[in-house]
C-alpha cells in the first residue's frame, strides 16, 4: 500500500489534511509538504487516524449532506415546474408569475451547483426526486382558500422546511469549503420563504399565529422517521428532537424574561428560526409525504 499516494489523494480533496493530523500545528506547519508526508507516514497515530470513522466520515458525510440538499432542491424544482404547467398558474397575476419564475430559476441553479459539487467528490448525484403528482392534483387554487390546498400554501411549507433542513446539517460541513456553498443556498431559500409568505399575505417570518403554524412541518419529535430510506439518503441517528418553531427558550435562555411589554411570547418565538434534522424532514408527516411519482 502506497501511503504517500493515499496522503496525496486526501490532500486533493482536503487541502488541510496534512495539518489536521498533527496536534503540534505551530511546528508542523513550518514543514514542507514532502516532510509532512514523511512524518505522517512514519507516525502510528497517523495510520490509525487515517482509517478512523471520524476522518473517513468527514468526506463521506459531506457527500451525504450534499445529496440530501440536492434531493430537497430537486423536489422543489419539480414542484415549481408543476406549478408553471398548471391551469392555476395560468390565471395568476403577472407579478406572481414573475416571482415563481424567478424562484424556479434559483432552484435550477442550486441543482446544477450541487450536482457539480457531488460529481467533483466522485459521487453520483441523486435523481428522480419529484413532488407527488396525486398530492399536487389536490392543490385546487394558486394562493387563495385553504392554505393546505393552495399551491402557494404548499410552497410556503416547502420553503420553510428547506431553510430548517439546511440549518439542521450545516454543522456537518464545518471546516470545509462546502459550508459556504450550503450557506449561499440557505440564505436564498430563506428569501424564497419570505417572498412566498408575502405573496400569501402572511408575515415574512415564521410566527405561531400563522395560518399554517399547526402543520407538522413546524413541530419536531420525530427521531426515526417513517420514510428514511428514500433515494438512498443517509439518515443520521439522533435521540434529541429539534426545537419546535414556537420555542421561546434559546440556548437555555428564556427570551421572554426581561422583555416586558409590549413583547409577547409569540414575538419572542418569531425572533428565531429553528432547525430540523433529517428524519424530521423526510418523515411522511412532512416533506417525505410529498415526495413520489
Amino acid at each position: 500500500m502506497d501511503f504517500f499516494k493515499i496522503i496525496d489523494q486526501l490532500s486533493e480533496v482536503d487541502a488541510d489534511v496534512l495539518g489536521r493530523f498533527d496536534s503540534r500545528r505551530a511546528v508542523f506547519s513550518s514543514l514542507g509538504s514532502a516532510a509532512k508526508r514523511s512524518a505522517l507516514a512514519a507516525t502510528p497515530l497517523f495510520l490509525g487516524s487515517l482509517f478512523q470513522k471520524a476522518y473517513a466520515g468527514t468526506t463521506a458525510t459531506a457527500v451525504e449532506v450534499l445529496q440530501y440538499a440536492l434531493a430537497l432542491e430537486l423536489f422543489e424544482q419539480d414542484f415549481y415546474k408543476k406549478v408553471q404547467n398548471s391551469t392555476q398558474y395560468a390565471g395568476a397575476t403577472a407579478a406572481d408569475k414573475a416571482a415563481i419564475d424567478q424562484i424556479k430559476k434559483h432552484e435550477d441553479s442550486h441543482v446544477t451547483l450541487l450536482q457539480g459539487a457531488i460529481r467533483g467528490m466522485s459521487g453520483n448525484p441523486v435523481t428522480g426526486v419529484t413532488f407527488k403528482a396525486a398530492v399536487f392534483a389536490g392543490l385546487t387554487t394558486f394562493k387563495t382558500g385553504a392554505a393546505a390546498t393552495s399551491q402557494l400554501g404548499i410552497a410556503q411549507l416547502l420553503e420553510d422546511t428547506g431553510v430548517r433542513a439546511y440549518k439542521g446539517r450545516a454543522g456537518e460541513l464545518l471546516g470545509t469549503d462546502l459550508l459556504t456553498v450550503a450557506l449561499q443556498i440557505h440564505s436564498v431559500e430563506a428569501r424564497h420563504a419570505a417572498k412566498i409568505r408575502a405573496m400569501r399575505g402572511q408575515r415574512a417570518w415564521v410566527n405561531p399565529s400563522d395560518d399554517l403554524a399547526a402543520h407538522p412541518v413546524y413541530t419536531s419529535g420525530v427521531t426515526a422517521g417513517s420514510n428514511p430510506a428514500q433515494f438512498g439518503l443517509v439518515v443520521p441517528p439522533y435521540s434529541t428532537p429539534s426545537p419546535v418553531e414556537n420555542n421561546t427558550t434559546q440556548s437555555g435562555v428564556p427570551i421572554t424574561t426581561g422583555l416586558g411589554t409590549p413583547y409577547t411570547a409569540a414575538d419572542a418565538a418569531a425572533s428565531f428560526d429553528e432547525f430540523l434534522q433529517v428524519a424530521e424532514v423526510l418523515d411522511n408527516s412532512r416533506a417525505g409525504g410529498l415526495i413520489g411519482a
